[in-house]
């Protein structure tokens, strides 16, 4: 082979290493542009909880950090200081009144622009049977439409009591699947709970 057949070689050579790459990144671009995108929408105790006794970050806190770890999702902590310094008795007296009224106690600043997201992560301890009331008042004010939406709990005993039946009845035009509940004296050991359970869900 003479010098001038080897330089085409080697010229077609780089010029197909060269397609392979852009190949390559443009696959990964478009995988990037494809990826849904998810948020995590949660109210969370701390101070007097069962189980675990005053804690500085609530149980549910730490599973929607797990949740934004491992998925890189973003995160809406509902928030009231309704609750704030409460002993765990009243706490859940106080709750049950909530609950049997139909009370909707107010969050602070605005509800959320969702429109980027298709995938809603909402989580919350159960309080008599379902999600804290407050979680329903920030659910009056947003549109879950056409979106994917995954209920998770803490609890002591009571799993997803009714909340994905709740959540459904809030957004009837959601899809609402890939539930999970957990105890939350669980939650400070239990990432690798968390881990399997987005596993399963392909995240």
């Amino acid at each position: 082979m003479n010098i001038k057949s080897i330089i085409i070689a080697l010229a077609a050579m780089l010029s197909a290493m060269g397609c392979g790459g852009q190949n390559k990144q443009e696959v990964e671009q478009s995988k990037n542009t494809t990826m849904s995108k998810s948020i995590v929408i949660f109210f969370s105790h701390a101070g007097d909880n069962y189980a675990v006794g005053n804690i500085e970050v609530g149980n549910t806190k730490i599973v929607a950090d797990y949740i934004s770890e491992i998925t890189g999702a973003d995160q809406f902590e509902i928030v009231t200081h309704k609750y704030d310094g409460m002993a765990y008795a009243p706490l859940i007296k106080l709750a049950q009144d909530e609950a049997n009224k139909g009370e909707l106690p107010p969050y602070e600043g605005d509800a959320p622009d969702l429109s980027a997201y298709d995938i809603v992560f909402i989580g919350g301890p159960v309080w008599w049977g379902t999600y804290p009331q407050v979680m329903f008042t920030l659910f009056h004010d947003i549109n879950l439409d056409g979106k994917t939406v995954i209920p998770f709990t803490t609890h002591e005993g009571s799993g997803l009591a009714s909340c994905v039946h709740d959540v459904k009845k809030s957004f009837p035009k959601a899809t609402v699947k890939g539930e999970f509940a957990i105890y939350g004296h669980e939650v400070r050991t239990g990432k690798a709970k968390v881990e399997n359970w987005l596993k399963k869900l392909g995240m």
